[in-house]
């Protein structure tokens, strides 16, 4: 097999056949969401590992349930109420006539995952149906934006230590093509963690030392004995979609899911806490014609997570909110 996967171009989730993609970003307050689109419908899967997840459709996805092709994934800031933008991709999907066939119409089916931001500016600003009913319209093969965009707007990682000391989180995207089979992650990352580098076991994002400047390296704090000082529980959460051309069934798509936790695993710690939702969908468009098998396709969904969610680090940017908080992005470590 020849790979197609270079680090100078981490690729993307659109790179996958079949797959469309697109962002909504309030302008008001730092918050979003994006769609994952797939109109022909594709074979989907999810694993919920977080403590604390927001989901919407999930139990569907059961690979003991009926339903086994969604027509979008919808991933969103404002915490439980975001799931509302669920709800207008829905309209946007059946004003297209895409869904499932139900005999007197079709109906789309939008699983959906949200992420804690409501620290982030005034909370009573969070995407509704509008902001799903607009991601959608926005959405288009090509390689997505990343950082502080979408369902990444108001994300932040390095949450342990208290949100005075964390930086900004965002949104990501990679993928990796072998023999003619692409797949591919989208990560937005509001981890209660630090995001590791996958190829270099350094951490690049996270908990920032006192004075604000350094990288407080949370696994290590951790065992020298600083203790943590967490936010409410649910106030963190890594959301994402792995999705490939491959063709799987629908118990296949839930590995590849689970599988991109492996991905999470290696670029989060820690990871899948008590105050973490972390949530990965995975699609199944089944558009290459092909599969290489579970054991490479599994190999490169985590690849793809991992490399995902490091970009949703390093694509970030620093901010500072109206009331005065500023999360820094890379770009700030070492000369705040």
């Amino acid at each position: 097999m020849k790979a197609l996967f270079t680090t100078a171009d981490c690729g993307s989730i659109t790179r996958v056949a079949g797959i469309e993609v697109g962002h909504f970003t309030e302008t008001r307050r730092p918050t979003g969401c994006t769609v994952i689109l797939t109109r022909e419908g594709a074979v989907a899967g999810v694993d919920v590992r977080g403590a604390a997840p927001g989901t919407r459709e999930t139990d569907l996805l059961h690979p003991s349930n009926l339903v086994d092709r969604v027509h979008a994934i919808m991933l969103a800031g404002g915490s439980a109420w975001g799931l509302d933008a669920a709800s207008g991709a829905v309209r946007w999907l059946e004003e297209r006539g895409a869904g499932l066939d139900v005999a007197v119409g079709r109906l789309p089916i939008v699983p959906a995952a949200v992420l804690f931001d409501l620290l982030v500016g005034d909370m009573h600003i969070r995407p509704d149906a509008g902001a799903g009913y607009a991601a959608c319209e926005a959405a288009s093969t090509d390689d997505p934006a990343e950082g502080n965009v979408g369902a990444g707007t108001g994300a932040a990682l390095g949450k342990i230590f208290g949100i005075q000391q964390a930086m900004k989180g965002g949104i990501g995207t990679a993928s990796v093509t072998l023999d003619g089979v692409t797949v591919g992650a989208l990560v937005a990352c509001n981890a209660l963690g630090d995001v590791i580098d996958p190829h270099t076991a350094q951490v690049i994002a996270g908990a920032r030392t006192e004075d604000g400047i350094h990288l407080r390296d949370t696994r290590r704090a951790l065992l020298s004995g600083e203790q943590p000082q967490p936010l409410l529980t649910g106030t963190n959460t890594t959301i994402g979609v792995v999705a490939t051309d491959a063709v799987i069934t629908k118990v296949q798509a839930h590995r590849l899911a689970v599988a991109g936790h492996d991905g999470l695993a290696r670029s989060i710690n820690p990871v899948h806490t008590m105050s973490d939702g972390d949530t990965l969908f995975s699609l199944g468009t089944g558009r290459s014609g092909k599969s290489l098998g579970m054991m490479v396709l599994t190999t490169m969904a985590a690849e793809a997570t991992a490399m995902a969610t490091a970009r949703a680090a390093r694509a970030a940017r620093s901010i500072t909110t109206a009331q005065g908080l500023f999360l820094p992005g890379i770009e700030h470590l070492g000369r705040i």
